[in-house]
């Protein structure tokens, strides 16, 4: 049987290729290594890069934390017996946010959460959050997720692109984040998948990010930009603000569980901007980015 310990390890591993290949693309930044350790139990390892040469500010960050099962948790589980309960999590969450408006901020996550009481699962999510929309970009970078999904089960690219139209959602702006993805949730054994499958899965999703990313950086890390670019990023990055500490499940869930601020805050850009009932110019690039800032738009063919 598949243990946590092996899925942490791995994750482990993942967290190393993926801060090599972001080295080796930016060809300036180094990340710097933070090991920290969780007073209720475990602890991670958080790796920041700034000031590159394409990364203004990143974050890859890895975990595995343990201990009572947090209130919150049972709340969401009402049936679950748990206040004696204790939970084990680990995974791998990322988010790059690069000087060049031209090239798209991106986030994933990877995790494996289970229970003292048998119960546990896969989760996570990467999704595209350009400044500027290029269709190109993203129709590669649905393609390579669809082909990553593809190679385990034709239902889960639609199911959660589907899923990540909906959680990647700034309801309060009515407009998606960015591009979106896939997302999934509480992904558990049954009848037709087992754990090992599952994380087969989760490790294709894992590995598909630093070729995908990279190749986006390198397309579009020269391309020229002016002041009000500039002025546009810091808007956009405002947004992301806004959903990531509205909505966003993960930096919920290590607040809630008394995780480390520094490490959960990462993925907040250095700099963002609000500006008050901004509207963008009728027929400028950015007012065709908004418009593909909805659900449901179909960047490949099914």
């Amino acid at each position: 049987m598949l243990s946590k310990e092996e899925i942490s390890e791995w994750f482990m591993s993942l967290q190393d290729s993926i801060c090599s290949a972001l080295e080796q693309e930016d060809a300036k930044g180094k990340f710097a290594e933070d090991i920290w350790i969780r007073a209720e139990g475990g602890g991670g390892r958080t790796r920041i890069i700034q000031n590159g040469n394409v990364i203004e500010k990143g974050g890859v960050l890895y975990s595995a934390v343990h201990g009572d099962v947090p209130d919150f948790l049972l709340k969401d589980n009402p049936t679950e017996p748990a206040p004696k309960n204790t939970f084990y999590a680990t995974g791998v969450s990322i988010v790059i946010h690069p000087s060049n408006p031209m090239v798209p901020i991106i986030h994933m996550n990877v995790r494996y959460f289970e229970m003292s009481n048998g119960v546990w699962w896969f989760g996570g999510g990467i999704d595209l959050t350009p400044h500027y929309v290029a269709e190109e970009d993203a129709v590669f970078f649905h393609s390579s997720l669809k082909k990553s999904c593809d190679k385990h089960s034709a239902t889960y690219y639609p199911d959660f692109k589907k899923w990540a139209d909906d959680y990647f959602f700034i309801t309060h702006r009515n407009e998606t984040r960015g591009v979106g993805g896939i997302f999934f949730d509480k992904l558990s054994q049954n009848e037709f998948v087992s754990k090992e499958q599952l994380f087969a899965f989760v490790k294709e999703i894992g590995n598909t990010f630093a070729p995908v990313y990279t190749q986006i950086m390198n397309r579009n890390k020269l391309k020229p930009f002016n002041e009000s670019n500039k002025q546009w990023q810091l808007l956009r990055r405002g947004r992301y603000v806004e959903f990531n500490l509205i909505y966003d499940k993960g930096t919920k869930f290590g607040l809630e569980s008394d995780g480390r601020v520094e490490s959960i805050l990462m993925s907040l850009p250095k700099t963002a901007g609000w500006e008050y009932d901004f509207i963008p110019e009728s027929n400028s690039s950015e007012e065709k980015t908004l418009s593909f800032l909805k659900k449901d738009i179909s960047w490949v063919l099914q």
